[in-house]
């Protein structure tokens, strides 16, 4: 990468201060990481996060609270980074937003404040501050805008409520090439963060997206809303609210992304269920994607979903709820993302298109991450009707709280800004000076006959039509997920009256359980969602919906066929009531059979619903595989389904359970991890009789023993001598020894050695660390094992930990997880989310990037050799149990 600095930013350093302090930063750079506590000269001072309160104006550009220089700042190989302009906070603010006019100048906006109109000036240049232009439109807190129908749009999301938010035009009143006039089109309701945001044009150039978080409220809905209004929480036990209160009370839909007319007066809910989407794009086959938040509170916890990529498709549901609510990637009643992306804030995205760069970049999805600086290129393969995805870190800096991007047509250059949260800003451009070609790549939409199938089927969501019914049901069990989807979505909109009876008596299975889902959520009204003008429960119908669940053979579904159905099940239980005795008892003698399952998927839904029943034999049963659980997410799922379990216990499995939450109280996660673990402790407790309590007192009153993450998850190493193994005497057992693995050998080693307490892996374990679900695809055995033995010679650029001086002579060494105002936050301690030290920018004298891994070394030691190559195989497997190198 070639790197040039163009802007005028000059912030006096303290070298002398710096060395005197940087051997002691590098030889100790493993403790510094590994420990919570902030060092300083003399290793004895420790800092404190403290609460600031937020600010009101962006700080002055002194210290290290500057616009990010280009030496911090990597990109793709042959892709060159300028800072083009480091904005005077104090007089323009924190930029968050751009777009282009129709004569190709850039538009920026302040986040609390107006905006302003930038040429961009000729490659290599700066851009002369005395160019940009105020806009005198009278309009404040624009977090999204597009220029479309002759005119700027722009979404107002207004913190400080100035100005109502919502969706607003703004045009030139008199033919000047100014932007002076501002009509409200339509208001959405919004007072804090997560509210309206960003504007694309649709597909067929008609209308316009517009993309909200949940936070706000929805206008009123066009009945022709491709969304199926028949919103639900829909969990079978009661759910608990986040940890710390975070949108306690707020339910369904969540974030929404409209489908807007051009006059802002029809709103039309085209996907639902998103936590905090700030931006979207459309790519050149029509397709929809958006980037989601995760909620970091939630961290190493089961219900956690990383931020992630989605295809936002016709009438889809991604499944956020409050608290521990959030449904997973297999639940039937929301559809997964196409790329796990990992901790993060997303916020803006653009395609490729129009840009003067090699073709791959041309064609790939550009996401940026906030709080961990990442500009992602995404690349996309059509798979079935939707897509798989990779990514790149395209470009990467620390910190870099990038906020939005945009290709400008007219010299084929990327833009990006940084800011937001009152953060120092600046305006950055990336070109391409490599050797490979930059000729336009092909513009033109790929065939795709799933995807037409798919399209055929979203033609009936959100009309009533004949002729859906009779079309859709054969999709009801096609392979698709996407398909299936969008198939029951239009049977969904079309008369109850007219398809009833047919999912009620369906002799094929696979589409039964389908419509049953379909039957259950538009003939039933979630508790949390009734109102006084909602009808009486229809019990006969519950009743009905049973009897066809209890009539299917489980054991002939396919896994999927079967996860449609416990749910489906759970949705009837939820919104229809708990059923008479006899129907218990029929759904016990259908479920118990089959619990446990082979995946930890059934299992979740099958112990859920087997509690909520009372099945006598559960208890036996969910304490085993918490037992036998080798990670902490998989073994709290267990222990909160049985909660509220009252039958079916002996003293035995009350201790066994109790004495788990005595482990569980050094499990490591996000902010409301802990308080997680006391609401169901507490559930737990109150489930108790009063004879069970006395009986239960010492140990209720047990006070847990601190143990490290590590401590905690590797107990089995306890005693076992160590080997100090290289590796060339692994890399050469695993060329001719990955044959006839122990898979259950290498899931344990990958959780006893602590894997789980900073990587993902699947849907579970930490997210302080880079995702090893991919690992096969990435490395090979001897790379793999080179890692591990030598954690330092390659760092993941995301994960990469800081060294800050500070004007007082602290050390701070830990990742940038987070900026607000001049304030910047380390994670000091990748095994506990939750250690972190707040620095004032303005403080900084000096940041670089360490050159020790956070990873310690040795983590072979203490396993055997059988042992390592089972952690291999179980790694580049991706987990997979049917993999060939677990076959006998």
């Amino acid at each position: 990468m070639k790197t040039v600095f163009l802007g005028s930013i000059s912030s006096r350093v303290s070298r002398t201060a710096w060395r005197r302090v940087a051997a002691i930063v590098l030889s100790a750079c493993c403790l510094t990481l590994s420990a919570p506590e902030v060092h300083a000269q003399n290793g004895a001072a420790k800092a404190k996060p403290r609460k600031r309160a937020r600010q009101t104006e962006v700080g002055p550009a002194v210290g290290g609270n500057t616009a990010t220089p280009i030496d911090r700042i990597k990109a793709a190989e042959g892709f060159e980074v300028e800072l083009l302009y480091s904005v005077p906070g104090d007089q323009q603010g924190s930029w968050v937003n751009l777009c282009t006019d129709d004569k190709g100048r850039i538009l920026v906006s302040d986040q609390f404040g107006g905006m302003y109109r930038i040429t961009p000036p000729p490659a290599g240049q700066p851009l002369d501050p005395t160019t940009i232009e105020k806009v005198p439109a009278d309009i404040r807190a624009v977090n999204g805008m597009v220029w479309a129908f002759g005119a700027l749009y722009v979404g107002v999301n207004d913190y400080e409520q100035k100005i109502p938010s919502g969706l607003y035009r703004v045009s030139d009143s008199d033919g000047d090439d100014h932007l002076d006039k501002v009509e409200l089109l339509h208001e959405v309701h919004s007072k804090s963060d997560h509210g309206v945001h960003a504007l694309m044009p649709t597909p067929d150039g008609k209308a316009l997206y517009l993309v909200t978080g949940n936070n706000t409220t929805p206008p009123p809905l066009a009945d022709s809303s491709p969304v199926r209004q028949v919103w639900g929480e829909d969990h079978l036990l009661p759910s608990m609210p986040d940890g710390r209160g975070h949108n306690r009370g707020v339910l369904a839909p969540g974030g929404i992304i409209y489908r807007v007319s051009p006059d802002g007066q029809t709103f039309e809910a085209f996907a639902s269920g998103f936590r905090n989407v700030f931006d979207a794009a459309v790519n050149r086959d029509g397709e929809l994607f958006t980037y989601d938040a995760d909620m970091e509170y939630d961290f190493n916890t089961p219900w956690y979903r990383p931020t992630r990529i989605c295809h936002v498709t016709s009438g889809a549901e991604f499944g956020w709820r409050n608290g521990a609510g959030k449904r997973m990637p297999f639940y039937a009643d929301n559809l997964p993302g196409v790329l796990d992306i990992g901790p993060g804030s997303p916020t803006g995205m653009t395609f490729g298109y129009g840009a003067k760069f090699p073709a791959k970049y041309q064609d790939a999805l550009y996401a940026l991450d906030w709080s961990w600086g990442k500009l992602y290129a995404i690349h996309l393969e059509p798979s079935g009707s939707s897509y798989t995805a990779t990514k790149e870190e395209f470009v990467t800096g620390a910190p870099l709280p990038i906020t939005d991007a945009i290709i400008r047509p007219q010299d084929g250059a990327m833009y990006f800004t940084i800011g937001g949260r009152r953060v120092q800003s600046g305006l950055y451009r990336v070109t391409y000076t490599g050797d490979q070609s930059t000729e336009p790549a092909e513009a033109k939409a790929s065939q795709n006959e799933a995807r037409e199938t798919r399209h055929m089927l979203e033609a009936f969501h959100g009309q009533q039509d004949p002729k859906a019914v009779s079309v859709a049901w054969p999709y009801l069990d096609d392979q698709d997920r996407f398909i299936r989807f969008a198939a029951r979505t239009a049977i969904e909109h079309q008369p109850v009256q007219q398809w009833a009876d047919k999912a009620l008596s369906e002799s094929d299975p696979g589409k039964q359980v389908e419509a049953l889902l379909a039957l259950a959520r538009v003939t039933g009204v979630c508790p949390q969602h009734r109102s006084d003008d909602t009808p009486p429960i229809d019990t006969a119908m519950g009743e009905k919906l049973l009897a066809a669940v209890t009539s299917i053979d489980v054991p002939g579904l396919t896994e999927t066929q079967q996860l449609t159905l416990h749910r489906a099940t759970q949705i009837i239980l939820n919104r229809f009531g708990r059923p008479s005795d006899a129907t218990i008892e029929k759904l016990i003698a259908s479920f118990d059979p089959l619990f446990p399952a082979q995946s930890p998927e059934l299992n979740w839904l099958l112990c859920e619903t087997l509690a909520w029943l009372q099945s006598p034999t559960v208890a036996e049963k969910a304490i085993a595989l918490i037992q036998a659980a080798p990670t902490q997410e998989e073994q709290m799922q267990y222990a909160r389904s049985i909660r509220m379990l009252k039958s079916g216990w002996t003293p035995q499995l009350h201790t066994a359970y109790f004495e788990w939450f005595l482990k569980a109280a050094n499990y490591k996660g996000g902010a409301s991890f802990d308080q997680f673990i006391k609401f169901i402790r507490d559930d737990a407790v109150a489930s108790l009789s009063e004879t069970q309590k006395a009986e239960m007192a010492e140990l209720l009153a047990r006070k847990p023993v601190k143990k490290s993450a590590l401590e905690n998850l590797g107990q089995i190493f306890e005693g076992r001598p160590e080997t100090k193994w290289t590796l060339e005497e692994l890399s050469a057992a695993a060329r001719t020894g990955l044959k006839q693995r122990d898979f259950e050998s290498g899931r344990k080693m990958f959780a006893a050695s602590g894997c789980y307490a900073c990587h993902r892996f699947g849907d579970q374990g930490g997210m302080t660390g880079p995702d090893l679900t991919s690992a096969g695809r990435r490395y090979s055995p001897h790379d793999l094992l080179d890692q591990v033995i030598h954690p330092s010679k390659v760092i993941n650029d995301q994960f990469s930990a800081v060294k800050v001086l500070t004007d007082d002579g602290r050390i701070h060494v830990g990742v940038v997880v987070n900026l607000s105002g001049d304030s910047m936050t380390l994670n000091t301690d990748l095994t506990n989310p939750n250690a972190r030290v707040n620095i004032d920018r303005k403080t900084i004298e000096e940041m670089m990037v360490s050159k020790t891994s956070a990873m310690p070394e040795g983590l072979f030691n203490r396993m055997t050799r059988d042992e390592i190559l089972d952690l291999v195989a179980y790694l580049i497997s991706a987990g997979d149990p049917n993999h060939a190198f677990f076959k006998n």
